[in-house]
């Protein structure tokens, strides 16, 4: 384990700073007194952002961690102004604190902040023969004086999101230093710090692959073999996955006695992973509407106090995924290690196993042997990166894939609103106008077409119901049927029996996408949704006609509604008001789909 830790000696008269540890600023050998705990978070955080500017809005977010109070940014004028007068008088030909147009900027020199010097230390580290990488990973680890910002800081979630955030890189330096110190034969003084860094994470290969190599160089081989074996059981157990192939051939290693196993280990433990490529579908050329909700989107990614998580939700063809690809596309310049989409569903709409999807995101990411949900977070942790998760089927699926923090953001497209996350901030993608609709249209048939019969168009892009794949689908399928007129395929949607069936193109077809979400459901919101469909009229419909559809009161209508909204399924048009005020809506396609597949007949019945 690191030695004693001390605090880093300063020049006299001058700050110095620490929050590798409980939050401290000295000047000369006398700690200052930091005030109430708001203004300390106040600070904490212009710290974790040392030298860059914090917005008045990052700041609430960390202070108030429910609804601020409308004094609240006078509130935080008072802190500021107090923080202020702290740090004065300490020889600065300017001050420390000031205002600029982006925020609040903490000015901080590298040796006057444990943290810029932890940072410097580590980079300076990396690519180090052994002997060197050990002393200067050593020097940074010796800053460290306890968990990061201490306990009460880590009452705001921002704060607690950094503090969780350093400690992972504290482990990861902390591996690296041991790993550098096997390679020149410094086994035994490794081992038990490790064996305790192993108990409290004992999902994290990189650690317990050290731990064997330091056991193993230690004389220690049973003892290296059976934590190999415990590893192998719990990876099974908690996440059905193997040990990464690394990790399997060490064990052989060890296994065959050969002495290598200690040392050397650094060398196979530490891959330096390629900068991830841009791995996106393509994006749309005639990608068309929703742009409110792309702007809206694009700003909240750029914003670096905002939320790491974003869903987007709505029903089967809602365009969710064509929005998110379009959004990382043009966010392009903004995540400097990478964007990658991966789906959570197979091409036959079922759950993907997680072993199956982190194998990916390992392989797209570079991380080849990935070895579970944990090693995964550290990687989203470390890089600037933007990752959609497309077509998550439920919260199960998702949750061991999502960050508690770092650099990573992370954006969602799942057909319900996945209530069981938090905190995610939720985007519904709404149908698209009728305008919107008649120009994607146009894109794909021509211009020309459209012109020559616009009632006909607007017949079509009625009939898909504001669904941009239906819109889609129908201008690739009219594009290859040139003889056929708008006319005529709009009086085929028209008939409710054949509409579906007319939806289809190559191997694109509404009628399997609507098939996997309606299958995805449980038997019992199945036959709800039948039971409102064949019940209700198309268009809104209010509490009242919900109830008589499903056979029941109000009071069970709402608990109905309301999870058939959360599995994307019934829309909520209107505004905030109470359930019983409110309208509802059966997308005109699920109404189509229920109607045409039997479900109705079954559900009344």
């Amino acid at each position: 384990m690191p030695r004693p830790f001390a605090q880093p000696a300063v020049p006299p008269g001058t700050l110095g700073f620490s929050v590798l540890g409980p939050l401290t600023v000295h000047r000369d050998d006398r700690a200052l007194p930091l005030g109430p705990l708001k203004q300390r978070v106040v600070l904490a955080t212009l710290l974790g952002s040392a030298n860059t500017p914090v917005s008045v809005d990052a700041l609430t977010d960390a202070v108030w961690q429910e609804e601020p109070p409308r004094t609240a940014r006078k509130n935080l004028q008072v802190y500021v102004s107090a923080l202020r007068a702290l740090l004065a008088d300490d020889g600065q030909d300017r001050p420390r604190l000031t205002h600029t147009h982006g925020g609040y900027v903490l000015r901080v020199a590298e040796d006057e902040l444990d943290l810029l010097r932890f940072r410097s230390l580590v980079r300076a580290a990396e690519g180090q023969e052994p002997r060197p990488a050990a002393r200067l990973l050593r020097q940074a680890l010796d800053l460290w004086q306890g968990p990061p910002l201490g306990d009460d800081l880590r009452q705001s979630p921002r704060l607690a999101e950094e503090a969780e955030r350093l400690e992972l890189r504290h482990l990861t330096a902390y591996e690296s230093w041991a790993e550098a110190e096997l390679e020149l034969g410094g086994a035994p003084a490794v081992v038990e710090g490790l064996r305790d860094l192993v108990e409290r994470h004992p999902l994290r290969e990189r650690l317990r692959s050290a731990w064997m190599c330091a056991l193993s160089g230690s004389g220690r081989q049973a003892e290296a073999l059976a934590a190999y074996d415990d590893y192998r059981q719990l990876l099974a157990r908690e996440l059905g996955l193997e040990p990464g192939g690394a990790m399997a051939a060490r064990y052989r290693t060890i296994l065959a006695g050969d002495d290598r196993a200690g040392a050397g280990a650094g060398a196979a433990a530490r891959p330096r992973a390629a900068k991830p490529p841009a791995a996106l579908p393509p994006d749309l050329v005639d990608f068309t509407g929703h742009g409110e909700e792309l702007r809206y989107l694009i700003g909240h990614l750029e914003d670096d106090a905002a939320g790491r998580i974003v869903l987007l939700s709505g029903p089967a063809g809602a365009g969710k995924t064509t929005l998110a690809v379009r959004a990382a596309h043009l966010l392009g310049d903004r995540f400097a290690d990478g964007r990658i989409c991966v789906s959570l569903r197979d091409a036959d709409g079922r759950t993907r196993p997680l072993s199956t999807v982190l194998a990916e995101l390992g392989q797209r990411t570079g991380q080849a042997g990935l070895s579970g949900p944990e090693a995964w977070r550290e990687w989203l942790a470390e890089h600037h990166v933007l990752v959609i998760l497309d077509d998550v089927p439920d919260e199960r699926a998702v949750r061991p894939l999502l960050p508690s923090g770092g650099r990573g953001r992370v954006l969602l497209t799942a057909r319900g609103q996945l209530g069981g996350l938090a905190p995610v901030h939720r985007l519904s993608v709404p149908p698209l106008g009728t305008a919107e609709s008649v120009q994607l249209l146009a894109r794909l048939v021509g211009q020309d077409r459209v012109r020559a019969d616009r009632e006909a168009a607007l017949r079509i892009v009625r009939a898909c119901g504001g669904s941009p794949l239906a819109v889609r689908v129908s201008g690739m399928r009219l594009a290859v049927l040139r003889h056929v007129p708008l006319r005529e395929f709009a009086d085929r949607l028209a008939d409710p029996a054949g509409a579906l069936d007319e939806l289809t193109s190559g191997d694109v077809s509404v009628r399997r996408w609507l098939a996997h979400g309606w299958e995805a459901l449980p038997e019992e919101w199945g036959r709800d949704a039948g039971r409102l469909a064949a019940g209700t009229g198309e268009g809104p419909f209010g509490l009242t006609e919900a109830a008589e559809a499903l056979g029941c009161d109000e009071r069970h209508a709402v608990r109905v509604v309301e999870a058939l909204i959360d599995a994307g399924m019934v829309t909520s048009p209107c505004g905030e008001v109470t359930a019983h005020a409110a309208q509802y809506e059966l997308p005109h396609l699920i109404r189509l789909y229920a109607r045409g597949s039997g479900l109705v007949t079954t559900a009344v019945t």
